[in-house]
């Protein structure tokens, strides 16, 4: 049986491997292979899911409570501004650079390897991993089309850089469309409507407009307009007007309850559409014994403005991973080395002997 120390080399020289393999959203099935070879050589079968890896506990009980590992294996484009190679992983000053290393490479090993640890003997809690694809563009073969094939869950931890802190409330998304009618006319003469000065209207109640509630954790709802176009040319009034509205809920309200308030609120001359009611808010109980765990540790608990594939689920979960979130989707990404080397260890401090 492997030591953690030389299940920590694994994890390094995985993640390694990670890097110099490009999976950028939708074009994971190398780095998917990856992930099932280090599973396979531990003698664990695994059930490939278009580019999804699922993997069940050697130990694995229906009469026991159901933990999930999870994490991502997609990376996002890579950005302007790198000054070294994205898919050549490089150590230098005591990191390790390379597209993906943080966001959520290092999360996607330590949890793999943790896994693998934590499963040698039975737990009092049945074991899941599984590592998702087109995390990074919320698409529908990741972890939405996943969670149908998993048995009742009744904790997820998802890897993400946290700086190994609990991320126990994240952030819904609601993206609307929005489409204000006017009437066309004569720019020359007293005619029409004009749909983007109605528009302006209907943007300003997005700036200002507060909901109720406030988190705690995770602060107010936040709304933001993204996306205007209207008109055709310089002499006609335009008859209509679209705005896009991007929309960061707390774990308060429902995307549903959030889209109610918006079309109640706009003028009938407005029309609201969503693009997915998919992406929901998240906060684990006050209960979750491995949050407990974490605080006893000495982690400090906290509310997460970025989303993860917390929001597919419909599960008690949150997030923690080494790294740190404001490293993600940069140029010349980077994950610490000491920061790898702590997190195995403390994964296997939070779960190992937990009892849900």
């Amino acid at each position: 049986m492997d030591t953690i120390e030389n299940l920590g080399k694994k994890a390094f020289e995985l993640l390694e491997k990670l890097i110099a393999t490009p999976s950028v959203s939708r074009s994971e099935e190398n780095a998917a292979l990856l992930i099932e070879q280090a599973l396979q050589e531990y003698g664990y079968e695994t059930k490939r899911i278009l580019n999804n890896v699922l993997c069940y506990g050697k130990h694995f009980s229906s009469g026991k409570p159901t933990i999930l590992f999870n994490s991502h294996i997609d990376t996002v484009k890579v950005v302007s501004g790198w000054t070294l190679d994205p898919f050549t992983p490089i150590v230098q000053d005591g990191k390790l650079y390379g597209l993906g290393s943080n966001d959520a490479g290092g999360s996607l090993v330590s949890l793999l390897y943790s896994f693998v640890y934590l499963d040698r003997v039975p737990q009092e809690y049945n074991l899941i991993f599984l590592a998702t694809a087109e995390e990074e563009v919320t698409g529908a073969n990741g972890a939405k089309l996943v969670r149908s094939q998993l048995p009742n869950v009744d904790l997820a931890v998802v890897g993400e850089p946290t700086g190994m802190n609990p991320g126990i409330a994240e952030r819904g998304l609601l993206v609307l469309d929005v489409e204000v009618a006017g009437k066309s006319g004569h720019a020359a003469r007293k005619e029409g409507i004009n749909a983007i000065y109605r528009a302006t209207d209907a943007i300003n109640w997005f700036r200002t407009y507060r909901f109720d509630k406030e988190s705690s954790l995770l602060g107010p709802v936040k709304m933001t307009v993204t996306i205007v176009n209207a008109g055709t040319q310089h002499n006609v009034v335009p008859d209509k007007c679209t705005f896009t509205v991007d929309i960061r809920f707390n774990e308060l309200y429902s995307n549903r309850e959030i889209f109610d308030v918006v079309c109640n609120s706009l003028p009938q001359w407005c029309s609201v559409k969503a693009r997915s009611f998919d992406h929901h808010s998240s906060c684990v109980k006050n209960d979750c014994a491995a949050v407990r765990r974490c605080v006893e540790l000495g982690l400090e608990p906290y509310g997460s403005p970025t989303m993860s594939d917390q929001s597919a689920f419909n599960f008690n979960s949150f997030k923690i991973g080494p790294g740190m979130s404001e490293r993600s989707h940069s140029a010349d990404e980077y994950i610490l080395l000491d920061e790898l080397d702590k997190a195995i260890p403390l994964y296997i401090e939070i779960f190992d002997g937990l009892k849900l």
